[in-house]
């Protein structure tokens, strides 16, 4: 049941107080919106995105390089199927280490299950580590270290993973509903007991969630890891690049394109499912 204030019936001093409340409010959100948009306008400015004349003498290098790249080159294609396999290898490797280990890392990195708070730093320490290196720079420090190939790919997914998907899992068993925990706890449930029983099942969706996402991403970013060194359709991609074969570089492209779609419209069905 709704209560209706007549705000006529008000007092007149009263009533200029509550809209100089609005009013107020108004420019402070205004204030606020003309801030944000001062700090955008400023990026913009530096790093020379207002600078019309360098865009538009850009224009006739861009038209050049597509006339180039076309018709795209697919008498390669033979050559691109094991690439392409790596690639969708290296990024469901990726994700399965980042599963493992972000479910075990994100139970001691939540505030709510860690056992100690020194515990609880470490492991946020640990997530903002890997989440910091981007995963380009990890995979460089693989290759260095194991050699060529979709192994350092994979690690290096694989780590950068465990940092946001840890991050995100742990945000979710902070904010789970404290009743089934009680309860659990009231039966007389060990501590483990708890984590599986009434934590777990609860942030399973959002996990599955964030998991199937992040493989999107991974298959993504592993044609990246392919330029350098870390095996894949992107070491296709940086050969043909080299070797300024830009029609082959258009197929290649449009083929990494399709893959992507595929692996988008299969994510979505694992949705649905999970869901």
């Amino acid at each position: 049941m709704s209560t209706h204030y007549d705000v006529q019936a008000l007092p007149a001093e009263q009533r200029e107080h509550i809209l100089r409340g609005f009013g107020l409010g108004w420019w402070r959100q205004l204030g606020q919106v003309a801030i944000v948009f001062g700090v955008v306008l400023l990026a913009c400015w530096y790093v020379g995105l207002l600078d019309a004349t360098t865009l538009l003498n850009g224009l006739p290098s861009i038209a050049t390089l597509a006339g180039e790249a076309m018709p795209p080159d697919f008498s390669g294609y033979r050559s691109w199927i094991r690439p392409l396999i790596d690639t969708l290898a290296m990024s469901i490797a990726g994700t399965a280490i980042a599963v493992v280990f972000s479910l075990v890392v994100a139970f001691v990195a939540a505030r709510n299950t860690a056992p100690h708070p020194l515990v609880f730093g470490v492991a946020r320490v640990l997530l903002n580590a890997l989440r910091s290196v981007p995963e380009l720079i990890m995979g460089i420090i693989f290759v260095a270290a194991v050699g060529f190939g979709a192994l350092p790919g994979v690690l290096a997914l694989g780590l950068h993973s465990v940092g946001m998907v840890g991050k995100f899992v742990a945000a979710a068993i902070e904010h789970v509903d404290e009743a089934p925990v009680e309860a659990a706890r009231a039966a007389g449930a060990t501590p483990m007991q708890v984590l599986l029983h009434a934590v777990l099942p609860q942030v399973t969706p959002q996990f599955a969630d964030v998991a199937i996402y992040r493989w999107e991403y991974n298959f993504r970013a592993s044609t990246v890891m392919g330029m350098v060194g870390a095996g894949g359709i992107g070491f296709e991609l940086m050969g043909s690049l080299r070797i300024m074969q830009y029609q082959e570089v258009a197929a290649i492209l449009l083929v990494i394109l399709a893959m992507v779609t595929l692996v988008d419209a299969f994510s979505g069905v694992l949705r649905k499912r999970f869901k």
